[in-house]
């Protein structure tokens, strides 16, 4: 079976979130899709994945509901399944900054279309910003990018406020994997004074979708949030591993490391990895591979 992943969002009022945490979640058991979606009152936002009509019943429920269509779906392949349940939930933000003053339906940055991104962070007036997680950043960027080196998107703040300046830095250019990240963070930025701030609509995905390979600024892969771990140009699949013990990205050449444990451990966590947690994910691993 090859499976159709579905990655989306949309910032739009929610009212009664247990009522479409409900709806949402029998809709989407009943037609056999797995994933994640996350509601909160500013929106909903989620990667999904099943067969091809399923999704495409999904999303139209979606778009019936909530507009959907008026936010950013991406549709992409898989040829095995990319997650393991099905989770709607409830969250204070789809996607967390705890900054209230970064409020896209208040203000965001101008979007660029990926046809036109190259042109953008080509001009040496433009700070080319990755907003993403440095265990993302190792994966691929774009060429001549700042890296913020943070874990946590909500680490981006502070990254903005003591590394940034308004006055120095009067044009920025921003991206991330769909684009959900750019809103906020370009929300925040204007908030704080930055006076031209622009997004890649769609993210690296749509990048990767749009500009053919002999024309791209992008190096690497992008990492993605489900069992792919990364993909390339056109969006197919990359020759990328995750750590299902602490999630950060391998190479195949880093698998074949003794700290590799597939399901347990890599490089990056076997030294920390406590016996206790290391039999729980052996446990876990075997249950998975049933």
């Amino acid at each position: 079976m090859t499976w159709t992943i579905a990655a989306l969002y949309r910032f739009v009022p929610i009212a009664d979130l247990p009522a479409e945490r409900a709806h949402l979640l029998a809709y989407l058991e009943a037609r056999g899709v797995y994933g994640t979606l996350l509601l909160a009152g500013e929106g909903v936002n989620g990667t999904i994945a099943g067969a091809r009509e399923a999704i495409d019943e999904v999303v139209t429920e979606l778009d019936r509901r909530l507009g959907i269509r008026q936010g950013e779906v991406k549709f992409s392949q898989a040829s095995v399944r990319p997650f393991v349940r099905l989770k709607v939930r409830i969250r204070p933000e789809i996607i967390t900054m705890r900054a209230p003053e970064a409020d896209p339906s208040v203000r965001v940055g101008t979007y660029v279309r990926p046809e036109d991104w190259n042109a953008v962070i080509d001009d040496p007036k433009v700070l080319v910003l990755d907003t993403r997680n440095r265990y993302e950043t190792r994966v691929g960027t774009f060429a001549n990018a700042v890296d913020p080196g943070i874990d946590s998107f909500t680490e981006f703040k502070a990254f903005v406020e003591t590394e940034l300046d308004p006055a120095r830095h009067s044009k920025v250019a921003m991206f991330c994997t769909g684009g959900i990240r750019c809103e906020k963070a370009s929300s925040f930025m204007l908030a704080k004074g930055f006076r031209e701030v622009f997004h890649l609509k769609g993210g690296i995905l749509q990048y990767l979708e749009d500009v053919p390979e002999a024309e791209s600024r992008w190096n690497g892969e992008c990492y993605v949030f489900d069992a792919r771990t990364a993909v390339g140009p056109a969006v197919a699949e990359a020759e990328w591993h995750r750590c299902f013990g602490c999630g950060e990205p391998l190479t195949p050449e880093e698998t074949k490391l003794a700290t590799y444990e597939e399901g347990v451990s890599c490089l990056h966590c076997a030294e920390r990895l406590l016996p206790a947690r290391a039999e729980g994910l052996r446990m876990r691993h075997r249950q998975r591979q049933r």
